[in-house]
This record gives structure tokens, C-alpha cells and sequence, in this order.
């Protein structure tokens, strides 16, 4: 026997042999030991909250409204997509803390010793472009701090400054990667509470300032709609302009003109009612201005959006409830797989499921929704802002509007500390597990860190940040089959029993062909060929739209039915 349980309700199994002469082996990739198990349910609730709070969690609903849905709908979607994530997240969990081995490890069982390096490393390398986009938002919270304590002028575009300020966090994230996983537990731990007060806080100054907690949300609507539409009556193209309101329900805007094959019109007063368009002249540009004292606030619009005169058909609405559910999911498909990182060092499986489901769904739920009210609240407040175009959507334009010094520098610490809080845990264990196990005795986890971080560097996040929704929907389709064969193998062909001393073993019960699982490289690849097959073919697109569903689903049918007819076989050979 090379392992024990300890006890029939909270199995736990422990290594019982001398394993450190295995290629396979390293301290950083060992079970973890019960004696070394410190993180309770809260010490996981914390975690989730510290990974939950960041700026494209506050991001996530705004995308929805944009698209015509209304706050209600966006936080519903977000809150029952981390739901559904949380479940997978649990199960995969499971083998963390039963085990005390990381994701790359438990992954040998399904994929071979050598299999597992292929969804090992596209998760690694996944996590260092997020790791990427999270230190250069960072390094910007970093240069905000500086404007404000200076009195410097913030530069559009990059500069020397934001790259300094980059440069300032990524050795920030250094320090914690070389203290290790006690110094991460420690940042989350505390973190979580400041992060909390934090949403509690921007709801409070929304409600305060801007005349109530309804007459907030109710800037949603019109946040959802273009800022001006034209459509047709009769023969004549009418324009509508719809510029945003105050706590009053006054309209912002005093004037409008129509620039016109590149012709300016003259200022004419707001109001309600639409403005006929001769034709054949094209509106290139639409202008609205605010009086402010002996000066005026002005904003733009380069051109207006054809009006979508019906109603949105149900089955249109509700494909796009999946395809944006599909999105949310995508957002946490990365540490669904390697979710054993974290749970190993978890004392019981009551302490890994219940901190789960208190961290996860309902902190992503408070965030999204703060970054929808204090977007709204921020509509209103704001004199410069005219149209829902100018919306600061993002907290860096948001902050941008305070005036006072104290306000900016003491929020961008807030960002600062939730921004480390998301990258250390999620960004960082992940791809320092998974390049530690390319080859355990030379690269450690810490090094793991280290070429983390320069790939991070590497893949230049500035560039990437605008392009969130697009990579979660390929993620999805990447790493949705991966999850499908692991719990397949776990669950449903080895009912969770796992011989723990042959996962470190080269000619062991994992080594399958050469190191790789045939079935499980087939389904992979069949898995993702589905997920992603309708990025290339149009009449296949709802297979794409639907990624990690249907990624998910074809790989874990695929893998079961080949492992299942593997065993029927090794059976006849008897």
C-alpha cells in the first residue's frame, strides 16, 4: 500500500513513500501534509473575494448594458454564470484537498504524465496574459498616484511614466511570488475586508450624491440605448439624440449642431423632438455643448446608430442571455482546472466547498453591480458628461474626474490592493505550478513565478486590454474540454480514487503510451475542434458562441466512452 485514509468521512490521503529520487518529484509539487493544511473556509471566502475584486469584474455587467441589457439582467446573468462556475470549481476541488496535489499533478491521471503539459501550459500561459493585464493596470493606479501627489498632467497613450509605474507593480507581484503561498494567504486575508468596505463605500457616495438609490439605477436605461439613433419616417431620415440627465431628470445638454459632409451647422437648443435630415447630406458628426459659466462642456458623437425600431424577438434575446452567460462562465474557466493550486492547502472538503460558494458568486455579483451603480451615479454627478458615450465605465476615467488630490491617491491604493489580490492568486500559482512541472527539479516554484512574470511582460497587456470579451469566448473554447475529461476521469472512471504514489512515478500507472493518454488526447482534441469549429465555419458560429458548453460536454462523453470501452478490454485480456 503507498496510501492511507485517515478517516471514512474526511478522507485525506497522504504519501507514504520515498518518492524524492522521481524526475517527477519536487518539494513545490509534493502532497501537501496535513500538519501544513492552514486554510479554513473563511481563509478560501477571502481568497475569492481578493480575486473577485477587480476592475474587469467591475467591467463585466457594463459590456451587457451596452448591448441593450438592463442592470437587473446583467446582474443576474453574472450571478447565476458564477454559479454554474462555482460547481465544476468544487468538484475540481475536491481532489486538492483529498490528494494535496496541484492541478499539473492530479492532471496525470487523466492525461499522462507527459499529456498533462499541453492544458497545463495553455492555462499557464492564459494566466500570464491575464497576469499581464492585471500589472499594467496596476502600474497605471501607480501613476495616477504620482499625478496626484505632483500635480503632473496625466499623458494620453503610453509613456515613460505608466511603463515606470508597470515596472513598479511587476516587482511588487515579485515580492509576493518569492515569499510563496503563506505571504498569499496573508494578503488575501486581509485584503478582503478593505475590498469590501470599499463597494460598500462607492454604494454609499452614489446613493448620497446623486438624489437616491433608484433615481441611480435608473440611468441605466439610458445608458443602454446609443446616444443618438436616426431611422426612418416616410421618405425623410429622422435623427433622435438622446443626451444623458441629471438627479432631476433634466437634460445635461443646452445645444446641439450637425456636422454634415463636413459642414457645421449652427447651435440649435436642445429638446426632445427629432430632427428631419435632408438628403442626400450625410451626418458625419454630432456635436452637444453645456453652458458653464462664461465657457462650454462640450461632447461629440462621430456617427449616429440605424435605429432598431421592434422589439427584440424572445429567441433573440434569450440566445443572447446564453451567449453572454457563455462569456461570464469563460471569466473563471482558467481557475476551474487548476483550482487544486489553492484547495490542497485546505484543512476538509467542507472548509474548500463552503468557502467557495460564500467567496465567489455573490462577491462578483457585488462588484459588477458596484461598478453599475457608480457608473450611473457618476452620469449624473458629472457636469462634463453629456452623452452615455462619455460614461466612465472604468474606475481609472472615473477617478480621473475627482479634483482633490487625497480622493485619487487614497482610491488608487484601494485598486491597487484589489488589483494585487486578483493577480497573485489567480494569475501567478497557476502558470508557477504549471512551468515547475515541465521539469520539477529545475524549475521550482518560485522560478515558475519568475518566467510568469517575464511573459507577462513579454505579451504586451497594453495592447490586450480591450479585447476581454473576445478572449474570454476563446478561452472558453480552449479550456472547457480540459475540465470536461478531468472530472470525466475522476468522477465517473475512478469514482475519486486516485494511487497518489504512481502520479510521481515515470514508468507508473499514469505513464500510459509514452507519457500521453490516447483517450484523453483524443477527446481533448475532439472537445476543442467542437468548441471551436464555428470561429471558422458561420453555419457552426452557436457551437463557438457557446464554447465551453459544448467544449465541456463532447470531451467529457468522449473520454468516458474510450476510457470505459479501455477497461472493457483490459477486462477480456483477464
Amino acid at each position: 500500500m503507498t496510501h492511507e485514509p485517515s478517516t471514512m468521512k474526511e478522507e485525506i490521503i497522504e504519501l507514504r513513500e520515498d518518492l524524492s529520487g522521481s524526475d517527477l518529484y519536487s518539494e513545490d509539487l509534493a502532497p501537501v501534509p496535513k500538519d501544513k493544511r492552514t486554510w479554513s473556509m473563511w481563509h478560501l471566502a477571502a481568497l475569492w473575494v481578493g480575486m473577485a475584486v477587480c476592475i474587469p469584474t467591475y467591467l463585466l455587467a457594463s459590456y451587457m448594458i451596452l448591448d441593450g441589457m438592463t442592470w437587473l439582467e446583467a446582474l443576474i446573468i453574472i450571478g447565476l454564470a458564477n454559479l454554474i462556475i462555482t460547481i465544476p470549481m468544487v468538484l475540481n476541488g475536491h481532489a486538492g484537498v483529498k490528494y494535496g496535489v496541484p492541478f499539473p499533478v492530479i492532471g496525470r491521471s487523466s492525461f499522462g504524465t507527459n499529456g498533462i503539459h499541453i492544458p497545463s501550459v495553455v492555462r499557464g500561459i492564459v494566466a500570464c496574459g491575464w497576469f499581464g493585464i492585471q500589472t499594467w493596470i496596476g502600474g497605471l493606479a501607480i501613476y495616477a498616484i504620482f499625478n496626484a501627489a505632483t500635480g503632473a498632467e496625466a499623458a494620453t497613450g503610453l509613456s515613460v511614466g505608466k511603463f515606470v509605474g508597470f515596472g513598479i507593480f511587476w516587482l511588487i507581484n515579485m515580492y509576493f511570488i518569492w515569499k510563496g503561498t503563506e505571504s498569499i494567504k496573508f494578503l488575501e486575508q486581509y485584503s478582503a475586508p478593505i475590498l469590501i468596505l470599499m463597494g460598500i463605500f462607492l454604494i454609499g457616495w452614489g446613493a448620497t450624491q446623486a438624489g437616491g438609490f433608484m433615481t441611480v439605477l435608473d440611468q441605466s436605461t439610458q445608458l443602454g440605448q446609443p446616444a443618438a439613433e436616426t431611422y426612418q419616417e416616410g421618405n425623410t431620415t429622422m435623427l433622435k439624440i438622446h443626451p444623458v440627465k441629471d438627479k432631476n431628470a433634466k437634460v445635461k445638454a443646452d445645444q446641439y449642431r450637425l456636422i454634415m459632409d463636413d459642414k457645421e451647422g449652427a447651435w440649435a437648443t436642445m429638446n426632445d423632438a427629432p430632427i428631419p435630415i435632408a438628403e442626400p447630406p450625410v451626418v458625419t458628426k454630432i456635436q452637444v455643448r453645456k453652458k458653464m459659466g462664461n465657457d462650454y462642456m462640450e461632447s461629440s458623437i462621430i456617427t449616429p446608430t440605424p435605429k432598431n425600431t421592434g422589439q427584440k424577438a424572445l429567441g433573440s434575446k434569450l440566445w443572447s442571455y446564453l451567449l453572454w452567460l457563455t462569456i461570464m462562465v469563460g471569466f473563471w474557466a482558467t481557475m476551474s482546472l487548476s483550482i487544486a493550486d489553492i484547495t490542497r492547502y485546505a484543512a476538509t472538503q467542507k472548509a474548500q466547498v463552503m468557502g467557495q460558494f460564500i467567496g465567489l458568486p455573490g462577491t462578483m455579483m457585488l462588484y459588477s453591480f458596484v461598478g453599475i451603480f457608480v457608473t450611473c451615479a457618476a452620469v449624473i454627478n458629472f457636469d462634463d458628461i453629456l452623452l452615455a458615450n462619455d460614461a466612465p465605465w472604468d474606475p481609472v476615467s472615473l477617478l480621473a474626474k475627482f479634483s482633490s488630490p487625497t480622493v485619487v491617491i487614497v482610491s488608487q491604493i484601494f485598486m491597487i490592493i484589489a488589483t494585487l489580490s486578483t493577480n497573485i492568486a489567480a494569475n501567478v500559482i497557476a502558470p508557477s505550478n504549471a512551468f515547475s512541472n515541465l521539469a520539477p527539479k529545475s524549475i521550482s516554484f518560485r522560478t515558475g513565478g519568475i518566467i510568469t512574470g517575464i511573459i507577462g511582460i513579454i505579451i504586451c497587456p497594453w495592447y490586450l486590454l480591450n479585447e476581454i470579451s473576445g478572449v474570454l469566448i476563446f478561452i472558453s473554447g480552449l479550456l472547457g474540454p480540459v475540465l470536461g475529461v478531468m472530472l470525466a476521469d475522476y468522477y465517473v472512471i475512478r469514482k475519486k480514487e486516485i494511487q497518489l504514489a504512481e502520479l510521481y512515478k515515470d514508468k507508473g500507472a499514469y505513464s500510459y503510451s509514452g507519457g500521453f493518454n490516447p483517450a484523453a488526447m483524443v477527446a481533448l482534441a475532439v472537445g476543442v475542434g467542437v468548441a471551436l469549429i464555428g470561429y471558422f465555419v458561420p453555419a457552426l458560429e452557436a457551437l463557438y458562441k457557446l464554447s465551453w458548453f459544448s467544449g465541456f460536454l463532447v470531451s467529457f462523453v468522449v473520454y468516458w466512452l474510450m476510457m470505459r470501452g479501455e477497461q472493457h478490454r483490459k477486462l477480456e485480456r483477464r
